[in-house]
């Protein structure tokens, strides 16, 4: 590796490292903050208060009724694109609601990509639509949306030469031949898919674009969205500040992509910073009464509505059980319902946040001074203060399902409740927090998982989350008392107008909390990992009279057990502290088999945990799906038909020249039977070692066995010994059937030092003993990832992992591996993972990884 080269690696590994996930947001949230409080430092609360209250009732129907023609938009892309694609039917209302609620939280909560994204997988999913038309409708809509801002952006270059000369230093012949330009471009694009849909490649990425009829109504949509969502917030604007329309739409547009960026909730704080710094408004309260009615207009208003009657109809669906009708509904909301609890804590948390950090109404303290203790009034606040800061961190908890997280968040709602009554009457508080009970309490249900992992961890996502929004509320707290000058007795006045020293104390209890938690949720693990259990007697016995040689792997140690109730049937699995995955299908009866896979998928839910099997067979295929599994194809079994097999013949003689070199060495062949293994294992850890050294390797597990006594001791091995010095060549524990259908090995191991043929020489002879005791089959293991078609319409696993197998040898010796065992002229059967879909395919199979190798370390060894 050149120094160029290495330098470039670990700046990319700087760049990369999920602390930067936390580390950027988070600056550019402190910097739009500080923007924010300097812009704003000659306003006072009054006024802006005052600013607010001049707003007429006609400006502010103005503003909604633009919010509402923007959601209007919104809500036809998805009917729009689906019509053009090949998906299963739904009713006509799902696509409709699932634009509208996606857009409602996204809008809210931020990270569109991630939440209306995962939204519309969700909804769409439970109607039998694959991730990859999701994918293509997500593209979709975003194409559309870029196509619409360029035909605007080109449109008011071409028509309206200077109205973006605050931006573009341009001659007007020169803007309206680039307006010209950029809207020939755009219909170019229409002209190239009017015959029919075409496919956009950008590098290795592609997507189909829609007919261009489509296209053209859905770029009108786009228009709409656009120019409604703008006007939103320009009829609000000062007059003065707001200038041209065109002027204020590119900064409004800016504004956006900035919030984008920044990873706070919705662009909070840095979206305002961003307005005020572009149109001049330092200093001018009516400019921040602007922002803060658009916020309450468009995000908080909607997702208010939706929130509610999103609430109200899971409440009318499930208690109309029957009829197709609500299982449509319930079916349909069942994946917005953890996202939409997950925003409505987060809503609950920053009122009580914000509540506590403003001065109170001083008529409503005067009314508490008659009736309560100052001492009482004092402790309400702090503890209002903490259960918002607490709602924030559970929110994560709601948005994972969890029946803990939702028991919480029902008590700290209450305790909220209580807390705003006894600490100023803040009814405003009390009714934010009285329709978020409402809501939690209709989606009761919804919240079934009792996993072990804690409420209150976050991961760094949602800790930057919670932080931002604790920052930008603060930042609120600081403005409100802006005027009160600073000095450390503040910490120390207890009075009913201290509404200052109020805010401090509660600021730093609040900052305690938050960082107490972020700093439990850093050193400690986000799950609790379930260790392996000891073998159960039940398990050895379903092992040895099982009819499949692999299933010796649910013997390796390293394994979690789910026994039928009459023991009849087992599943072996193991915990990777994100998903429980099986290795190989059940063992055992196969009606409780089958109910076993059920009770892992279940045992998965409530953990919050993704389920996957791995290296599965055809048997049980249809039960994996029915779970609704995605089963894909990971390499290729070779066993070796015993009927009649014979070293004789040309393709058999380097195995026969093997066994008569061994001979020649003066090597014979034995079995050492199962529990008899103790005195040799001195020597058998010998070759083991050697082999180890030879292959530079480490021991594995989960998939294979590992060199261990106890291990090895449910086994016969067979091993090459030399006659006169008792010195082991190679060896391999033998795999059974109890039936004799197969026979196969797992731990195959030879010392080089010994004799050439030690490794072919005993691959014959088990074969030879396998055929002499009556054995169908010799099972010779996976080739992983052979066999997968990598044509250019085989599906992006398959060529995935057909480019994998040919050109990982750096890593892995995938196509060496397969023409060893192809010597044996075998036959191949299919190996499965069944896991959630082929997004996680690739995730549960790095977790595989980490789990054969031990761990990452592991997993960077050949």
């Amino acid at each position: 590796m050149t120094k160029a080269t290495a330098e470039r690696s670990g700046f990319a590994s700087i760049v990369s490292h999920p602390a930067w996930r936390f580390i950027v947001p988070l600056a550019i949230m402190t910097i739009a903050l500080g923007v924010l409080r300097n812009l704003s430092a000659e306003i006072d609360p009054a006024e802006l208060s005052a600013a607010i209250n001049r707003y007429s009732p006609g400006a502010l129907a103005l503003s909604a009724g633009a919010m509402l023609f923007s959601y209007l938009a919104l809500a036809l892309y998805d009917p729009v694109i689906l019509k053009g694609m090949a998906t299963p039917q739904m009713p006509r209302w799902v696509p409709v609601l699932t634009g509208v609620s996606s857009m409602a939280v996204s809008n809210m909560l931020g990270f569109s990509w991630l939440t209306g994204g995962a939204i519309r997988y969700r909804i769409y999913a439970a109607f039998g639509v694959d991730i990859a038309a999701v994918a293509r409708l997500i593209a979709t809509s975003w194409i559309a949306f870029a196509l619409g801002l360029l035909t605007l952006i080109g449109a008011l270059f071409a028509f309206y030469p200077g109205g973006l000369s605050e931006f573009v230093a341009l001659p007007p012949p020169v803007e309206t031949a680039l307006g010209l330009l950029i809207l020939s471009g755009v219909a170019g694009v229409y002209v190239w898919t009017w015959p029919g849909g075409r496919e956009l490649r950008l590098g290795r990425l592609s997507t189909p674009l829609p007919k261009a009829t489509r296209g053209l109504t859905l770029m009108g949509i786009a228009l709409l969205d656009l120019v409604a969502t703008a006007l939103t917030l320009y009829v609000l604007m000062p007059a003065d500040l707001a200038g041209n329309f065109v002027y204020f739409f590119v900064i409004f547009i800016g504004a956006l992509g900035l919030g984008f960026v920044s990873n706070a909730p919705g662009g909070l704080g840095v979206f305002e910073a961003a307005i005020v710094a572009a149109v001049g408004g330092t200093g001018r309260p009516d400019l921040l009464a602007a922002l803060l009615a658009y916020r309450v207009i468009y995000t908080l208003l909607p997702f208010t509505v939706a929130a509610l009657g999103l609430g109200i109809a899971w409440a009318l669906a499930n208690r109309a059980t029957a009829g197709a009708a609500a299982q449509a509904v319930r079916r349909a909301m069942r994946p917005i319902v953890p996202v939409l609890a997950a925003v409505v804590a987060l809503l609950s948390g920053s009122a009580l946040l914000l509540s506590g950090d403003l001065p109170t109404t001083a008529v409503r303290m005067d009314t508490l001074r008659d009736v309560l203790p100052l001492a009482l009034v004092e402790t309400s606040h702090l503890m209002s203060s903490v259960a918002g800061v607490l709602l924030l961190i559970v929110a994560r908890g709601l948005y994972r399902r969890m029946r803990r997280a939702w028991l919480i968040a029902v008590g700290l709602l209450l305790a909220g409740l209580l807390g705003s009554l006894l600490r100023g009457i803040e009814y405003e508080a009390m009714i934010v927090l009285g329709l978020a009970l409402l809501v939690l309490g209709s989606f009761r249900d919804a919240f079934h998982r009792v996993g072990l992992g804690s409420a209150l961890r976050l991961n760094p996502r949602w800790m930057a989350t919670v932080v931002l929004l604790f920052a930008g509320v603060t930042w609120i707290g600081f403005f409100a008392y802006r005027n009160v000058a600073y000095s450390q007795d503040l910490w120390w006045q207890f009075a009913w107008s201290a509404d200052a020293p109020r805010f401090l104390r509660a600021t730093l209890v609040v900052a305690v909390v938050l960082a107490a938690v972020s700093l439990n949720s850093l050193i400690s693990r986000a799950a609790t990992r379930l260790p392996p259990q000891e073998i159960p007697q039940a398990v050895r016995r379903l092992v040895a009279e099982s009819t499949s040689a692999d299933a010796g792997m649910a013997l390796t140690g390293d394994k979690r057990f789910l026994l039928a109730p009459d023991e009849s049937a087992v599943l072996a699995y193991a915990d990777t502290g994100r998903s429980l995955i099986a290795k190989g299908d059940p063992i055992g009866c196969r009606a409780a088999g089958k109910a076993l896979i059920w009770d892992l998928r279940d045992q998965a839910d409530r953990m919050g945990r993704t389920c996957a099997f791995y290296a599965v067979q055809t048997d049980y295929l249809p039960a994996y799906l029915d779970l609704g599994l995605h089963v894909v194809k990971i390499g290729e079994i070779a066993r070796v038909p015993l009927e009649g097999f014979s070293l004789d013949g040309a393709k058999r003689k380097d195995w026969r020249h093997a066994k008569s070199r061994a001979a020649r060495d003066g090597y014979v062949f034995e079995v050492i039977p199962a529990g008899a293994a103790g005195p040799h294992m001195a020597t058998l850890r010998q070759v083991s070692d050697a082999w180890l050294a030879l292959k530079s390797g480490s021991e594995k597990s989960f998939a294979m066995g590992a060199f261990d006594a106890d291990f090895l001791s449910h086994f016969d091995i067979a091993v090459l010994r030399h006659a006169q010095t008792g010195r082991i060549a190679s060896f391999a524990n033998l795999l059974r059937t109890a039936d004799r259908s197969e026979m196969g090995i797992d731990l195959m191991r030879y010392d080089p030092a010994t004799t050439p043929a030690a490794m072919d020489g005993l691959f014959a002879e088990m074969m030879l003993l396998a055929r002499d005791e009556g054995h169908a089959w010799f099972n010779l293991g996976a080739a992983p990832l052979a066999g997968l078609e990598s044509r250019r319409l085989a599906p992006a696993w398959n060529r995935v992992g057909g480019f994998i197998y040919t050109h990982g040898a750096r890593f892995y010796q995938f196509e060496g591996l397969r023409a060893f065992k192809q010597k044996f002229d075998p036959v191949w059967s299919p190996n499965y993972l069944a896991s959630p879909g082929q997004l996680s395919a690739a995730r549960v199979l790095y977790e595989v990884s980490l789990l054969i190798s031990g761990g990452l370390r592991g997993l960077r060894r050949r």
